[in-house]
């Protein structure tokens, strides 16, 4: 690039991050790699507000998710070395995991299509947050109390930290080591990634680390952190780092070639569709150019990871304020790049008259799975399930799909009642729009338990009328959760989380008397969870 084009590259990151450019601020920093070089590194806000302290080119953060594709490079790194064969079942290297995890191989683990539950989301049906006070044997317990799966192995996708939780443990056992011993020793130090390193324990201080911010009743305070971290999320690291990494993906460097090429292979369904999802890494087409690409997710933090390998680029977008968008500022930035390089643009939204009949609440007759969908006046529109809404990008074919994330799912409208929704693995379902003016029914007050989450839920009737539970589980006795209802025998749960306002889908399940025998219970990355009327 000439110094010209360079200087319009940073007024432009300037102009996306100038809202957080102001004191007393978390903020967000930016960087882009062209070939070798870091050619633009961008920073607005602060690292520690009560320090002064701003954001600089030396800042750490939790990168969370992130970490995910260092986890799967020291798997492949050593099956590599002839220590494991990532075909072989997980129970293999692990064998105090369930029965029911017989079939999943190592290779599912790291592709996301392992049908194991999500250990976060185990936690959070036993009242527990991600500012829980927990510890990882807390979390592997509940991992092992499963004794169902969210879909047969290999035959569907669903994002599930658990996977990679225990692909840390395997490098464990299997190096000897400590998962931060090991990834220092054969990846961050032969690179100079000084500013990495894997910290279970977020208690423990770590330099130039910035603190995490989170909004809460119009201020910013300190997000809580109570979680350990292993081999899904454990990674702090900077801009400057994850360049380093960027280049050395392009160069095939450490740990060598067929690793990372190992990193950015993802392998069929047993229905023979293709999985986005690689190893750690999600391998997706943006306005016609493939891109590898990760993000991460921690209270307070917010991490997107994008390369470009077709146009030798990468954008890093890191932030410390739970409200920054870091996916969207990294988009924002490579469409810059991609309009200058003349790249075909992104399809248009149709227009908002095309887009109105979309607004309302759709279900899933089969199970009972809902989407609440907004339409804006300027016809932007916005899926939400499970309590997560994202503005929702257009396709090739037609749908309006949840854009550049982990989540697969995309809808276009059949009737005025009825639209069409395309998952994973090929399903596409037809969803169906609830109608007003469902009630609770009289007979759902009691106790339900679940075995695998180790948890039981107490429904009880309010003073206005309604009805609420509250959790009682393995750790924490949980906050009560409003209920909603949806069908007359559909309701949602809905949760107050560090992180979201989120819900899950309820389904009543009636014994042959006619009388509620149990709860149907799934959210985004735990289905069909059994609570049983005590």
């Amino acid at each position: 690039m000439t110094d010209l084009s360079l200087r319009a590259l940073e007024n432009q990151i300037d102009r996306l991050i100038e809202p957080w450019a102001k004191d007393f601020s978390p903020g967000v920093t930016l960087g882009v790699v062209r070939g070798r070089e870091l050619i633009a590194h961008r920073h607005a806000g602060f690292a520690s507000i009560e320090h002064g302290v701003p954001i600089g080119p030396g800042t750490r953060f939790r990168i969370a998710s992130v970490s995910k594709q260092f986890t799967c490079a020291a798997i492949l790194l050593l099956a590599e070395r002839g220590l494991l064969d990532i075909a072989a079942p997980a129970r293999s290297l692990l064998p105090d995991l369930p029965e029911a995890y017989a079939p999943i191989t190592i290779a599912q683990l790291m592709h996301n299509t392992s049908g194991i539950r999500d250990m976060l989301e185990i936690q959070r049906q036993g009242g527990g947050d991600l500012g829980t006070p927990l510890t990882a044997t807390d979390l592997l317990a509940g991992i092992q109390r499963q004794r169902t799966l969210n879909f047969a192995p290999g035959t569907r996708y669903l994002y599930s930290n658990s996977n990679f939780f225990l692909l840390g443990l395997i490098v464990e056992k299997l190096s000897g080591l400590p998962l931060e011993r090991f990834l220092e020793s054969e990846i961050f130090a032969p690179l100079g990634m000084t500013a990495t390193a894997h910290t279970p324990n977020v208690s423990v201080p770590v330099p130039h680390l910035a603190a995490g911010y989170v909004e809460h009743e119009g201020r910013m305070i300190r997000a809580p952190h109570a979680f350990p971290l292993g081999g899904e999320g454990g990674l702090v690291s900077s801009v400057t780092d994850l360049a380093i990494w960027a280049v050395n993906a392009r160069e095939r460097g450490v740990p060598g070639p067929r690793v990372l090429d190992g990193l950015e292979q993802p392998a069929p369904f047993v229905n023979g569709e293709a999985n986005f999802y690689a190893r750690g890494l999600i391998t997706r087409r943006y306005r016609g150019v493939a891109t590898l690409s990760h993000g991460g997710l921690w209270p307070g933090f917010r991490t997107e990871y994008l390369r470009v390998p077709g146009h030798d680029l990468a954008v890093i977008a890191i932030a410390n304020h739970g409200g920054i968008d870091p996916n969207q500022l990294a988009y924002r930035v490579l469409d810059a790049m991609l309009d200058r390089a003349g790249v075909v643009s992104a399809p248009a939204m149709p227009g908002s008259d095309a887009v109105r009949g979309l607004a309302g609440r759709f279900m899933s007759p089969e199970s009972g799975a809902t989407v609440d969908i907004t339409v804006a006046e300027d016809g932007a529109v916005t899926l939400n399930t499970y309590g997560m809404p994202v503005v929702a990008a257009p396709t090739d074919d037609g749908f309006l799909a949840v854009p550049r994330s982990s989540t697969v799912f995309a809808v276009r409208a059949i009737d005025g009642e009825t639209i069409e929704v395309r998952l994973d693995a090929g399903t596409v379902e037809r969803w169906v729009r609830v109608p007003d003016g469902a009630v609770l029914p009289d007979d759902l007050a009691g106790t339900y338990e679940s075995a695998e989450m180790a948890a039981r839920w107490i429904v009880s009737r309010e003073v206005d009328g309604g009805l609420s539970v509250r959790a009682h589980g393995p750790v924490v006795r949980g906050p009560e959760w409003r209920i909603e209802p949806i069908t007359e025998r559909d309701m949602r749960l809905h949760i107050l989380g560090t992180l979201m306002r989120g819900w899950l889908d309820v389904r009543l399940e009636r014994d042959g008397a006619g009388a509620v025998a149990a709860l149907l219970v799934s959210g985004g990355r735990a289905k069909a969870v059994r609570f049983e009327r005590a």
